[in-house]
């Protein structure tokens, strides 16, 4: 392989898709349809994918010795040796200044380039340090999509739903719990060889961990629905109240989560969330349905 294909694949743009979480402020704000919008969350899209493969070049680096451990990590290009670390190096210092420019410079928007700036502190923090840590590593992990959130609210100048926010908190705990049980279950024996805390995480304990933010998750996007807040954001008005119409989504969102945790306990799902999403038919099929619930209730629900 060459190293500039080693290069790609190691910049991971299979996981991008967690960038789209920049677009969520303007779908559940409804003020997709204003001018310049779309162009805008669409360019911290693409800030965030520099970002997220300049942080996934440095993990590779700092992780090579204990990824030829893993079973399936030991296929990355660093650690298979198929991509020289300074060559990793450089191409990760160049995306985050280009990131970081395109925020400051391109989009000229302050708020946009210091949540970028955070994400990549936190991560780089994470990546040599912070991973060590007991619970501290998984709210590192969470954050990136708390802070995608606010960067897509931030680009498209939409005010953000408490609510909403509050659930992609949950959320994203709910998936950084899952990916560590994953790694705890799959590596066995030798999980702590490969990273020491994975021994501090008894599954036992994940699955406490899991279940609950699983209830908090469910329960914010509740209330995200029934908020009146909500409705009248979206002009879900009826005889001049306010009708929560988007509760009918919360099926969706009860069977995506379940579903989620049958794959992470009966088919060894979790260890890679985009993966899981996007690879599972009925996971995927939900999806669509939801989207379509939501464009359907917002559209014919004035």
């Amino acid at each position: 392989m060459s190293t500039a294909a080693a290069l790609v694949r190691a910049m991971r743009p299979g996981q991008w898709a967690k960038n789209l979480f920049v677009f969520a402020p303007v779908l559940f704000a409804n003020e997709w349809h204003k001018p310049g919008v779309l162009l805008r969350v669409t360019a911290t899209f693409a800030i965030f994918c520099l970002l997220a493969s300049s942080v996934y070049l440095l993990n590779d680096v700092a992780d090579a010795e204990a990824d030829r451990l893993h079973p399936r990590k030991r296929t990355r290009p660093v650690a298979a040796g198929e991509l020289p670390a300074a060559v990793a190096i450089a191409a990760a210092a160049l995306f985050a200044c280009g990131g970081l420019a395109w925020a400051g410079l391109g989009l000229a928007n302050a708020n946009v380039t210091y949540v970028c700036g955070a994400y990549l502190a936190i991560q780089l923090a994470y990546t040599y340090a912070l991973k060590r840590v007991v619970i501290v590593d998984v709210l590192c992990i969470s954050s990136g999509f708390v802070l995608r959130m606010i960067a897509g609210a931030s680009a498209s100048w939409v005010h953000q739903s408490a609510w909403i926010l509050v659930c992609t908190i949950f959320l994203s705990l709910f998936l950084a719990l899952c990916k560590r049980r994953h790694e705890v279950v799959s590596l066995g024996d030798d999980a702590a060889l490969h990273r020491a805390i994975l021994a501090d995480y008894p599954p036992a304990l994940l699955d406490q961990f899991i279940g609950v933010a699983t209830a908090c998750t469910l329960v914010s996007y509740t209330l995200y629905t029934v908020d009146p807040r909500t409705a009248a954001a979206h002009g879900l008005v009826r005889d001049g109240q306010p009708v929560a119409y988007l509760a009918v989504t919360v099926p969706f969102v009860v069977f995506g989560l379940f579903r989620y945790l049958f794959l992470v306990h009966r088919r060894d799902g979790g260890g890679s969330p985009t993966s899981t999403l996007l690879c599972d038919v009925p996971l995927v099929v939900n999806g669509v349905l939801y989207g379509a619930a939501v464009v359907a209730v917002l559209r014919f629900g004035r």
